[in-house]
């Protein structure tokens, strides 16, 4: 297949060479970080045909660079990862439809450039850890038991590098690889992290769509103007997400998690109040609906978003949830489109 090769240029920094798994060269962040500009080459990799774990360093920076720019213009691939998936492939397939280009799902030269102009065309930035990144308190480990989380104080993360990873839209995999040996745990420590996109829409959401088919949640504004895509896991076949037509009830932001076992065919069989916190069941965000029972939620698992069934209600990443929840209303339109 022929390589249309574009260079992007990154304002102030490098991107350290990343390799398969998740791992990065051994140079340390200052071999890099201090040069005034850098690129990387983008180009058509035939992703269709080519395994993930077939990739290449150049072609994982490509994803990266994808990934980051569709976070940045509301095209949310999920956790920024560098790692070749159905989500980015949404996500991508999305933007292509919205800008006017052939909706393949491919990275090639035309969608980087949009996409680039979209957003602010950098990758990876600088960032100061701040004192309330490290204060904690962290949690040992998130029991499995539903039993043994409801006996904790608050749902809380387990390392800054998990607090840090969640505010960046990545994950601690990508984030321990831009920084090899660097000390998450001190105030004050410069690392890089995904340039990723504002936390807030700028626009009130008017309609929310619920795509069971595609797996995704789209966000529109008054005017119809899709202003955000975000991936979902959106029911099972056992417990189907509910159809039609429903509205925003009540929202919620850092819920707890209350669970009853009358008429449920799975979890305890007591009645529970788990604490608030980002690793609870419905993670940082319930955006309830007048269906009762249902809702548009946070995870504590942002990976396994649109990759494993939930029990009815619609799971995002905590921080799709958070942005998604900070422009809703009671009264917004929400509609579930079957499969």
């Amino acid at each position: 297949m022929p390589r249309n090769t574009i260079l992007v240029r990154l304002r102030a920094l490098a991107i350290p060479a990343l390799l398969a798994a998740g791992v990065v060269s051994s140079g340390a962040p200052s071999a890099f970080a201090s040069a005034a500009e850098s690129a990387i080459q983008v180009s058509d990799p035939g992703l269709d045909q080519a395994p993930a774990q077939l990739f290449s360093e150049r072609r994982r920076r490509e994803v990266l660079a994808a990934q980051v720019w569709l976070d940045q213009a509301r095209f949310s691939p999920g956790p920024v990862d560098g790692v070749w998936g159905a989500n980015t492939a949404r996500a991508i397939r999305a933007f292509e439809q919205s800008a006017g280009l052939p909706a393949d799902g491919k990275i090639d030269r035309p969608l980087m450039q949009r996409l680039r102009k979209a957003g602010s065309g950098v990758v990876v930035v600088r960032y100061t850890i701040q004192g309330a990144d490290v204060t904690g308190p962290f949690l040992d480990h998130v029991p499995a038991s539903m039993v043994d989380q409801a006996k904790l104080e608050r749902l809380g993360y387990t390392s800054p590098q998990e607090l840090l990873a969640e505010k960046h839209h990545t994950t601690v995999a990508l984030l321990e690889a831009l920084n090899p040996g660097a000390d998450f745990t001190r105030s004050g420590a410069e690392i890089l992290v995904p340039a990723s996109g504002s936390d807030e829409l700028g626009t009130k959401v008017a309609r929310i769509e619920v795509d069971k088919g595609d797996n995704a949640v789209r966000a529109y504004d008054a005017a119809g103007k899709l202003v955000a895509l975000y991936p979902a896991t959106i029911g099972s076949q056992s417990l189907p997400s509910p159809d039609g037509s429903m509205k925003v009830r009540v929202v919620a932001p850092d819920p707890a998690y209350y669970f009853d076992p009358r008429g449920r065919s799975w979890g305890p069989d007591q009645r529970l109040k788990i604490a608030p916190g980002p690793n609870n069941p419905v993670g940082s965000m319930w955006i309830d609906l007048t269906k009762d029972g249902y809702g548009i939620h946070g995870s504590p698992l942002p990976r396994m978003i649109a990759k494993q069934a939930s029990h009815g209600c619609v799971r995002l990443t905590n921080w799709d949830a958070k942005e998604l929840g900070a422009a809703v209303r009671a009264g917004t339109d929400v509609v579930f489109i079957p499969a």
